[in-house]
């Protein structure tokens, strides 16, 4: 399955077509655009023409069936194409703005008469589209969510690519990070026998065997305390097993944006945990080096839908 971005845009348009009613000389086009951006859930807003608003819940619906997260804006709008005469209200038309003159009149005397400019203008505002309009809108929606999908798929795979390129380095530093603690306990383990063995050379001759004993075996028992306390195997286990699981994530793709995101956040444990337990230059600066990468990880993954 594909990964799919939260993020992308479309525009589709539809060419004016000549309206074959009588009395209605413009040629009727429709202008759609759509764009997203990520947040955690599905949040539609629609900014369409007035004439469009009838297919605004075909339009939701739509959207719904095909995106299930994102910030998404749909702008729509009508765009007519005169043809040069003026359109001339019909007679039905031009009865009802001398009734309501007529009406308007009755109340306010002084009120003036209109022009012919004004009815013109009148009789030639609020136009109703009519079912083919609305049809060629939601089709032209269709078209748009399709393209928006498909740029959004385009963006998620390059998502994809740049998350598997960090686990591929997440995996490498864990790797590097195993070797090191027996390397540092066997140090730490040399450095207690040292000490004890510097201790008894100070104590000379006056120490008994039992207390030289004691104090060996009190070396020993720190260096295993120090070891158990430095022991990071549990974490870079845990650290590849996330690590394996986002790149199965990946592979399969559809719907885990959020899964990812939970898993961002135990990377960022587990490389915290590793760097409370350091006890070398080395070992802080791969839990470093593992934080930056995961921060990474989750700006990307943030976009994810």
């Amino acid at each position: 399955m594909t990964v799919y971005s939260m993020t992308g845009y479309a525009s589709c348009q539809s060419p004016a077509t000549q309206n074959t009613q009588p009395g209605e000389p413009a040629q009727v086009g429709i202008g759609l655009e759509i764009r997203s951006v990520n947040s955690r859930f599905l949040d539609l807003s629609f900014r369409v023409s007035d004439e469009l608003r009838s297919a605004e819940p075909l339009m939701r619906e739509h959207i719904t069936k095909h995106l299930k997260r994102g910030k998404v804006e749909v702008r729509a709008w009508i765009e007519r194409q005169q043809d040069g005469t003026q359109a001339v209200p019909d007679t039905a038309s031009l009865e009802r703005l001398l009734a309501a003159q007529t009406a308007v009149k009755a109340v306010l005397h002084q009120a003036a008469p209109l022009s012919v400019s004004q009815v013109l203008q009148m009789g030639s505002g609020g136009q109703v589209v009519d079912a083919t309009v609305v049809a060629r809108a939601q089709s032209l929606l269709e078209d748009a969510v399709d393209a928006l999908r498909t740029a959004r798929a385009q963006e998620g795979g390059r998502l994809a690519q740049t998350i598997t390129e960090r686990t591929a380095s997440l995996r490498a530093l864990a790797q590097s990070a195993e070797p090191l603690v027996p390397q540092l306990v066997e140090q730490q383990r040399q450095r207690f026998l040292e000490r004890w063995q510097t201790a008894m050379g100070d104590v000379g001759q006056n120490a008994s065997a039992t207390a030289a004993q004691a104090a060996q075996d009190r070396a020993l028992s720190e260096a295993t305390a120090f070891a158990i306390r430095i022991d990071v195997a549990e974490e870079v286990s845990r650290l590849h097993s996330h690590l394996e699981e986002i790149d199965r994530l990946l592979a399969k793709g559809g719907e885990l944006g959020k899964r990812l995101d939970f898993l961002i956040q135990e990377l960022h444990r587990e490389a915290n945990t590793l760097g409370s337990k350091s006890s070398s230059l080395e070992l802080t600066r791969i839990s470093v080096d593992m934080k930056v990468l995961i921060e990474q990880m989750r700006e990307q993954v943030q976009n994810i839908e």
